[in-house]
C-alpha cells in the first residue's frame, strides 16, 4: 500500500505542476551550447512522414486501392479543401531528392510507412504481390542506406486496402490481424535486413475516433448523432476497431519476435499519441478527470500494451461496449513492444463534463470529460493555425514523466512532434518561408525533452513532423506542417524553410 500510495502521490504532483504554457517565449533557461550534444550520444534525430501523405503515384505502380484513396474522392465535402492525395507531393517519383534533403540537415533518420496496397493490391497475399510495389521500397530503403540514415517503418498509417473494407469491413472484422500478419511476413522478408526499427501501425486512437466516431477520416463511420455519416456506431465501433489494432499489432510482435528478430536483430513497437491533460480546476474532481482524459486517451492503448488490460476507468465506464481480452491475447498484448512510439503535439485542459447523455452514447463522451485549450478566455498556449494545436512544450516532458512513472518507462522515441502554420496564398515565397513559430515550438520542445531525460525518462529520439509539407489528412494542404515548403502551384518545388536552417545549426554538434 505505501508503494501504490506514493507512485499516486508522484502522479498527483505531476498533474499539478503544469501552470500555463509562456506563449511563443522560449524557454528561459536554455544555456549555450543547446545542440545535439546536450542530448546522450546515441539519441536519433529524424523527420517523419507517411505514405498516403507524400507518396502520390495512388494508382500506378500496380497500386492497389486504398480506403483513403476511396474517402478523399467520395467525400471532398470532408475535406477541406476538397483535395486528394492522389499526387500528394510525388514522393514517388523525388525520393532521392527528398532523402538528399534529410541527409543535407544532418538528420539520423527518417520514419516513413509502407502502403499495404502498393504491397498486396487486393489485401491478401493469395490475391497477388505487387513486384512493382516491393522494388519502389527497395530502391527507397536502399537510398537511405547510402545516405546513411536510419529508416524507422510503420507498417500501418491508416491507408488499409479498400478490398478488405468491401469484404469484411477493415479493422472492423478480426479477420483484419490474420491478413495484417501476412502483410508484414511479406515486410520483414522483403526489406529487413535493412530496417532495424519496425513500427505496427500509427496512432489507433486517431483511426478509432475520427474513422469511427465522428467520421472525419476514412473510412467516415460514425452514428448520424455524432457526425456527418450515412453508417456507423459511435458507442460501439471505435472500441471493436482499437481492439483489433491491439490484437494485430501483437500478431505483428509476436510473428517477428519469433521468425525474423534472432537474424535480423531489429526492434519492434507500435506509435501512440497522447497530448498533455491538467486539470481546469485544481480540486479532486478536477484532477480525476485529468487522469481520466488520460486513460481514455494513452491508457486505452497503452494500459494493454504494458498489464494486458483496459484501464479500470475505462472498465467502469464503458462496461459491456468495452471488448474483452482472452487470458491467451492479453498474454500476447502485454509486453508487445521493444520501444514506444510517441506523438506529442500539444496540452489540454480538463474539466467534468457537464451534461452525460445517456442515449446517444459515444466515445466522444464516454469519459465524462470535457479537454478545451482555454481558461478563463485564454489559450493554454500560443495560438496555430489549427485550433487545437497550442504550442506547449512543458507538455512534453510531463507526458514522458507520466510515462516513466505509470507505465514501467519503456524506450520511447518522439515519432512526430511539430506545428501547422496556414498556406496563405497571399504571401511571397520568402515570406512563407519565415517561420519562427516552429523554430520556437521546436526549441522549447527539445530542451524540454532533455529535461526529462535528466529525470529519467528513457526517450531515445525524436522526429519533427514533418519533413515537408504534405497532405494533412482532413485538412488537406490547408495546413503546413514541413520543414521544407513545397510550392503546389509551381511544380512541387521544394524550398526550405528557416526553420530547416535552424535545425541543421541544432545538429551541428558543438566542437
Amino acid at each position: 500500500m505505501a508503494s501504490r500510495g506514493f507512485f499516486l502521490l508522484n502522479l498527483f504532483f505531476l498533474l499539478l505542476s503544469f501552470h500555463r504554457c509562456a506563449g511563443s517565449v522560449k524557454p528561459k533557461h536554455i544555456s549555450a551550447p543547446f545542440n545535439r550534444s546536450t542530448f546522450p550520444a546515441s539519441f536519433v534525430f529524424g523527420a517523419a512522414t507517411a505514405a498516403y501523405q507524400i507518396e502520390g503515384a495512388a494508382y500506378k505502380g500496380g497500386k492497389g486501392a486504398s480506403i483513403w484513396d476511396t474517402f478523399a474522392k467520395q467525400h471532398p465535402e470532408k475535406i477541406w479543401d476538397h483535395s486528394t492525395g492522389d499526387v500528394a507531393i510525388d514522393f514517388y517519383h523525388r525520393y532521392k531528392e527528398d532523402i538528399h534533403f534529410l541527409k543535407d540537415l544532418g538528420m539520423d533518420a527518417m520514419r516513413l510507412s509502407i502502403s499495404w496496397p502498393r504491397i498486396l493490391p487486393r489485401g491478401k497475399v493469395s490475391r497477388g504481390i505487387n513486384q512493382e510495389g516491393i522494388k519502389f521500397y527497395n530502391s527507397v530503403f536502399d537510398e537511405l542506406e547510402s545516405k546513411g540514415l536510419k529508416p524507422f517503418v510503420t507498417l500501418l498509417h491508416w491507408d488499409i486496402p479498400q478490398a478488405l473494407e468491401d469484404e469484411y469491413g477493415g479493422m472492423l472484422h478480426t479477420n483484419i490481424v490474420n491478413d495484417f500478419r501476412d502483410y508484414v511476413d511479406i515486410c520483414f522478408k522483403e526489406f529487413g535486413d535493412r530496417v532495424k526499427y519496425w513500427i505496427t501501425m500509427n496512432e489507433p486512437i486517431s483511426f478509432s475516433t475520427n474513422g469511427y466516431t465522428i467520421g472525419t477520416q476514412a473510412p467516415g463511420r460514425c452514428s448520424s448523432y455524432a457526425g456527418n455519416c450515412t453508417a456507423g456506431n459511435s458507442a460501439t465501433e471505435p472500441y471493436i476497431v482499437a481492439h483489433n489494432q491491439l490484437l494485430a499489432h501483437a500478431a505483428a510482435v509476436k510473428l517477428y519476435r519469433e521468425k525474423y528478430k534472432k537474424d535480423q536483430n531489429g526492434e519492434i513497437g507500435i506509435t501512440l499519441a497522447s497530448h498533455w491533460i491538467v486539470p481546469k480546476v485544481k480540486t479532486v474532481a478536477g484532477i480525476k478527470a485529468a487522469y481520466r482524459g488520460l486513460d481514455f486517451m494513452l491508457g486505452w492503448f497503452l494500459h494493454p500494451l504494458t498489464y494486458g488490460d483496459y484501464p479500470p476507468s475505462m472498465r467502469a465506464i464503458v462496461g459491456h461496449r468495452l471488448p474483452k481480452f482472452s487470458p491467451a491475447q492479453s498474454k500476447m498484448v502485454a509486453g508487445s513492444m521493444d520501444f514506444l512510439g510517441m506523438n506529442y503535439y500539444t496540452s489540454q485542459y480538463a474539466s467534468i463534463s457537464v451534461s452525460v447523455n445517456n442515449v446517444n452514447l459515444s466515445y466522444s463522451t464516454d469519459s465524462h470529460v470535457e479537454l478545451t485549450t482555454e481558461k478563463d478566455g485564454v489559450p493554454i498556449g500560443q495560438t496555430t493555425a489549427l485550433d487545437w494545436l497550442c504550442v506547449c512544450p512543458k507538455g512534453i516532458r510531463l507526458l514522458m514523466l507520466y510515462i516513466m512513472k505509470k507505465y514501467k518507462n519503456p524506450p520511447i522515441f518522439i515519432t512526430e512532434n511539430g506545428m501547422a502554420d496556414q498556406d496563405n496564398s497571399t504571401l511571397t515565397l520568402q515570406e512563407a518561408l519565415k517561420d519562427n513559430l516552429r523554430i520556437i515550438y521546436m526549441q522549447g520542445h527539445l530542451w524540454n525533452l532533455q529535461k526529462a531525460i535528466e529525470e529519467g525518462a528513457n526517450v531515445k529520439g525524436h522526429f519533427v513532423w514533418s519533413f515537408m509539407d504534405d497532405f494533412e489528412w482532413d485538412a488537406g494542404y490547408t495546413v503546413r506542417f514541413g520543414l521544407a515548403f513545397v510550392d503546389y502551384k509551381n511544380g512541387l518545388k521544394r524550398y526550405p524553410k528557416h526553420s530547416a536552417y535552424w535545425y541543421k545549426k541544432f545538429l551541428l554538434k558543438a566542437k
